[in-house]
């Protein structure tokens, strides 16, 4: 399976944000953003105006790397979201937060999407009591989604809900700490998805 090998806190450093992809080092002074906040190479401190295709693409390429995707993959995403009934861009949200990795880093049991993607390829993971190793299994409302009975005992999956006990709990998903288990209740709405994107430039890039 393809997947980016390369040191993660570059991906933050040339979108210019943190995308929260090394999950409690991004909270912490150490993260390389608070220090040299300007894309990585030789000439990232250096500052240009950026085109009206150059803001599209960055948009695009954020959303890709914070949900930790491919090209190919963020693109056959995008293709379903046109097919679907809705605004384009906000059913490419939908999607993409419909992702199992995604649920189990949204439930609190990973503190980051990479580390949830490997306790789903590990087999860490049920979805309505059967196991599922596949990180883009798409998730559809009313499913639950729950740590397996013998992984229950992992540190990090613990730890990972003690740093995020004080986190926002998103409505549109059922969680249970105590039995390491969630629902995903209902689609959420735009406003519902705690995600600092403009969606409607990544749109346009894919329109031209």
């Amino acid at each position: 399976m393809a997947r980016y090998t390369e040191a993660v806190c570059k991906l933050c450093r040339r979108e210019g944000e943190k995308l929260f992809l090394k999950g409690s080092k991004c909270l912490t002074d150490k993260c390389p953003v608070e220090k040299r906040n300007y894309p990585p190479g030789e000439h990232g401190d250096k500052r240009s105006k950026p085109s009206g295709y150059s803001i599209q693409l960055r948009e695009k390429q954020k959303v890709r790397r914070i949900y930790g995707v491919l090209e190919s993959q963020f693109r056959g995403y995008f293709e379903r979201a046109e097919r679907k009934k809705g605004v384009t861009g906000v059913v490419l949200l939908q999607l993409l937060e419909s992702r199992l990795d995604n649920m189990v880093y949204r439930l609190g049991f990973a503190s980051s999407r990479s580390q949830a993607r490997q306790l789903v390829l590990h087999r860490h993971v049920e979805v309505n009591g059967r196991l599922v190793t596949i990180p883009s299994f798409q998730v559809k409302p009313g499913h639950e989604i729950s740590i397996r009975e013998k992984s229950k005992k992992l540190a990090l999956i613990h730890n990972s809900l003690k740093r995020q006990k004080d986190a926002q709990q998103l409505n549109w998903l059922d969680v249970d700490k105590a039995g390491l288990k969630g629902r995903f209740i209902s689609m959420p709405e735009r406003e519902q998805i705690p995600l600092d994107v403009k969606e409607q430039l990544i749109v346009e890039l894919y329109s031209k």
